[in-house]
């Protein structure tokens, strides 16, 4: 840390375990022949797949591996969905979309960019939180991270017994004036929702992520390293499904008869219609978009030279909020003189629907509050997500809303044994995640190829996660303190 950190003396941590969002894969597959997924001239393939994000990437490698022919149909003229590596406006590596890549102890996708010749790096293990201009004390930290625990608890003894109600409505009432901290972790930076909107069965079911890494290259170029094998139509978004008797997909470019499709489109983007099945779907599908809605995360990245926050590379910094409108800094990301702030939630909608401006307004004046007036001086470029507006996503991640937690289930089914739907949202146990959208994507993929005869015992496959039960705990585990020197 430079001299502008030495200066606090009471700059205490936290260790960081999990925060934001990332990815999984598989271990190994063979070469896909261009002509597999080619934008076939007979318009006849055995498996369309919509979307080139990591659940249609993944699912696009099961099939190749499986030898049947496919075509994957990307609406946008860019592949990676919800993964982008921004290398143009800061000249580093930015990442738009997701970053973390979630327990790389068990995570393919570690291995895979690894074996790609991408630089992996674990992600340091401290956090602090703010209290108007000077950083928290450890007394102060251990009534945070008592009350956290609390919270913690509360949400898996409320999915065990009180049934699936708003995760808000179950958080201690003894939080003091750290409910606000707490319960922007447990909304909308983890999940992109206000607590009010998430169910605490879906909450409590989610998957630890206690550990995880990322790409310095950025999680967008890792997964594009991991469909350079796989063709992909861009721009030739699919207007209309018909699946009566036959099995048909209408695109700008012409139609593609297939004998299955798998569906890897936001849950957002399904619910506007701007996809038509004909005919329409059970009122049980069109429900489950509703109940799975994306919420909004926005990252305002700001160039700021010269470190003048003080911190090290990738630290994580809270502020004891009052109110929801706060954000989570992630500074000096891989090492470059790039910061982000973050925000989630209600809040994050309502600033990205005054535009760019308004969301780099924010994030100047937050941080001039925390670490004062003279940092806006610092800021040499700034710009801002809106995924809110991306008219192929229209959010950022899914969270069941209360009483909705079963609805991941009910997108898992296929229909007419034809159409499958696959995503983040699309898993029990990671959603939220792009190591979710992975394992759906597979699972969507053999699901559909057990249509030509039993899967091949060749075709490698990424390590399934455990679901099912809800689990004791909700995924974000216990913070531990870290003394001061």
């Amino acid at each position: 840390m430079n001299d502008a950190g030495k200066k606090e003396t009471h700059m205490s941590a936290i260790t960081r375990r999990t925060f934001l969002a990332a990815a999984t894969g598989f271990a190994s597959m063979p070469a896909v022949q261009s002509a597999l997924g080619a934008m076939p001239a007979s318009g006849e393939v055995d498996i369309a797949i919509i979307g080139a994000g990591a659940a249609g990437i993944a699912a696009a490698r099961r099939v190749a591996a499986a030898g049947r022919r496919f075509v994957v149909l990307e609406a946008a003229d860019r592949i990676g969905g919800r993964c982008i590596t921004d290398t143009q406006t800061f000249g580093v590596p930015f990442d738009r979309g997701a970053h973390w890549i979630y327990t790389p102890e068990t995570n393919p996708l570690y291995k895979l960019g690894g074996a790609a010749g991408l630089t992996l790096d674990r992600a340091p293990g401290d956090q602090h939180v703010r209290i108007g201009r000077r950083y928290a004390r450890e007394g102060e930290l251990e009534d945070y991270l008592a009350g956290y625990v609390r919270a913690q608890r509360a949400i898996a003894d409320a999915a065990r017994a009180r049934g699936d109600v708003a995760a808000a409505q179950v958080l201690p009432k003894d939080l003091g004036d750290w409910r606000a901290l707490i319960a922007f972790i447990l909304g909308p930076l983890h999940t992109s929702h206000d607590l009010s909107r998430v169910s605490v069965d879906d909450l409590a079911r989610a998957a630890d992520r206690e550990t995880y890494a990322f790409c310095r290259e950025g999680f967008g170029a890792l997964l594009a390293s991991l469909a350079k094998s796989v063709p992909v139509e861009r721009s030739t978004p699919v207007t209309r499904i018909n699946w009566s008797g036959g099995l048909e997909l209408e695109t700008p470019r012409g139609r593609v008869r297939a004998k299955a499709v798998i569906v890897t489109a936001s849950t957002n983007f399904l619910a506007s219609d701007a996809l038509v099945f004909r005919p329409a779907l059970p009122k049980r599908q069109l429900d489950a978009f509703k109940l799975l809605r994306l919420g909004s995360f926005e990252r305002i990245a700001l160039d700021l030279s010269g470190n003048p926050l003080g911190l090290p590379k990738d630290e994580l910094v809270f502020e004891k909020a009052d109110g929801p409108k706060t954000a989570a800094l992630f500074a000096n990301v891989a090492g470059t003189t790039i910061s982000q702030v973050n925000v989630g939630g209600g809040f994050a909608r309502d600033l990205s629907a005054g535009g760019e401006k308004a969301l780099i307004d924010f994030a100047q004046d937050w941080l001039a509050g925390l670490y004062g007036s003279d940092i806006r001086k610092a800021v040499k470029k700034a710009v801002a997500t809106q995924w809110d507006k991306s008219p192929w996503v229209l959010g950022a991640s899914s969270a069941a809303a209360p009483g909705g937690a079963g609805a991941r289930r009910i997108l898992m089914e296929p229909l007419g044994g034809r159409i499958y739907f696959a995503g983040e949202a699309a898993h029990e146990t990671l959603w939220g995640t792009v190591n979710g959208a992975w394992e759906s994507g597979e699972r969507a993929a053999d699901a559909a190829l057990r249509r030509f005869g039993p899967l091949k015992s060749a075709a490698p496959k990424s390590r399934p996660s455990r679901s099912g039960a809800p689990r004791r705990q909700p995924f974000v585990p216990h913070p531990q303190p870290r003394r001061n020197p």
